[in-house]
């Protein structure tokens, strides 16, 4: 049983990390994703490669059965027993360097429960700060929903996704997912163990991080600007499982760009807005 008050209690905790954005690891990132720039001391770092840095570092001895912190540190011991990545946001204020080292500063923001299709969620919202010294370069919302499996029920389908003015597709390889979960020190079993996603998560196959939707599609709104968005900002609404192609589609909108993506044929997994 879920007791919002018991959770609620996480908000304001905090913690932190330090590590260096060294070339290695932006060539790592730049490999990953099938970047060519420059990854030499003081070239400009890759976009969104803040999720590969200063991440949680977790003895193995301490990771639960989905590969994920066994919960009750940082994190709330929310009792529901599935977690995913729900949406965030990132706001861009100075830029960030190789070579420089950058400081996560972590904060729970809120916890709040809801009623959703398959039953009882909980979101945990939880704002990051990066900085360089004493210059904040990324303020980032990070919203997280716990929830108990779905078992097979049956209810319409969602909506194909349109096309937008702009479209590019994109592979989606069981490589590149094995990449990103070591680039991000990600140990969730969905991304890498296809058996357990099939039998103990009920996903049809392999399921594509909702962070690499995200820098995929502010990757693909930045090279439509030809420059970096100042906020862009997402939402994730339902799993990639299994897919060989991600549908990347963007659209005109005030002040920036309107960006969603799709397997073929399929619902639209992310939305995102852009703004410069």
């Amino acid at each position: 049983m879920m007791d919002i008050k018991v959770l609620q209690k996480w908000i304001g905790r905090e913690e932190s990390a330090t590590e260096q954005l060294t070339p290695s690891l932006a060539a790592k990132f730049n490999a990953t994703f099938d970047l060519e720039a420059p990854t030499d001391l003081g070239s400009p770092a890759p976009y969104f490669v803040h999720y590969c840095l200063a991440q949680p570092c977790v003895p193995t001895a301490q990771l639960g059965p989905d590969g994920h912190p066994k919960r009750g540190g940082f994190l709330p011991p929310v009792p529901l027993p599935l977690r995913m990545w729900a949406g965030g946001s990132c706001e861009t204020l100075n830029p960030i360097s190789i070579g420089d080292v950058v400081t996560r500063r972590s904060v729970i923001e809120d916890v709040a429960a809801k009623e959703g299709r398959s039953g009882s969620l909980c979101f945990v919202t939880v704002r990051h700060y990066f900085s360089c010294g004493d210059k904040l370069a990324i303020r980032e919302r990070q919203d997280i929903v716990y929830r108990t499996p779905s078992q097979g029920e049956k209810r319409k389908p969602d909506a194909q996704a349109p096309r937008g003015a702009k479209s590019k597709s994109c592979a989606i390889s069981s490589p590149l997912l094995f990449r990103y979960s070591a680039l991000t020190f990600n140990g969730h079993r969905i991304h890498y163990d296809a058996p357990y996603a099939r039998d103990t998560e009920n996903y049809a196959g392999l399921v594509t991080h909702g962070p690499l939707q995200a820098t995929l599609l502010a990757h693909y709104a930045a090279a439509k600007k030809d420059s970096r968005p100042g906020l862009f900002s997402y939402r994730l609404l339902s799993a990639i499982e299994g897919g060989a192609a991600l549908e990347l589609n963007a659209d005109s909108a005030p002040n920036g760009l309107s960006l969603w993506a799709a397997q073929p044929g399929g619902p639209v997994s992310i939305k995102a807005s852009a703004t410069w």
